[in-house]
């Protein structure tokens, strides 16, 4: 495993978002849950797996320099029992396609990926 850099907290981010997306949702619940529910069928096994679907989702958020989106999708694909070898390709199809903003928001991807496998290793 790489070093991490410790610029952003992806842990820390995605527990702060999900206890906004939580306000959000008791405070709009049909918008919430139809979202919600958009996920729960996008996600779902298919023609794709799960860890196939978030490898897109997280390339989708690199592209899209989402913060939010990269620290949700990579602590999914760390669940999923993604390798950093299948991260790494991903990684680099999203610079690829993306150019130098998404090189950088890659980086941010692999840094996410290092929190969350430190988090699993260290709760193991």
């Amino acid at each position: 495993m790489g070093p991490i850099n410790m610029a952003k907290d992806f842990n820390l981010l995605t527990q702060e978002l999900s206890s906004t997306l939580g306000t959000m949702h008791k405070e709009m619940p049909e918008v919430m849950g139809a979202f919600s529910q958009l996920a729960k069928s996008a996600s779902a096994d298919g023609a794709l797996d799960l860890k196939t679907k978030e490898l897109i989702a997280l390339a989708i958020g690199i592209a899209c320099r989402c913060d939010g989106c990269i620290g949700f999708h990579t602590k999914k694909l760390v669940q999923t029992g993604a390798s950093r070898d299948e991260l790494q390709e991903m990684l680099g199809m999203a610079v690829f396609m993306g150019g130098g903003p998404s090189l950088m928001y890659a980086a941010e991807a692999l840094n996410a990926f290092d929190q969350f496998s430190e988090k699993v290793a260290s709760a193991a």
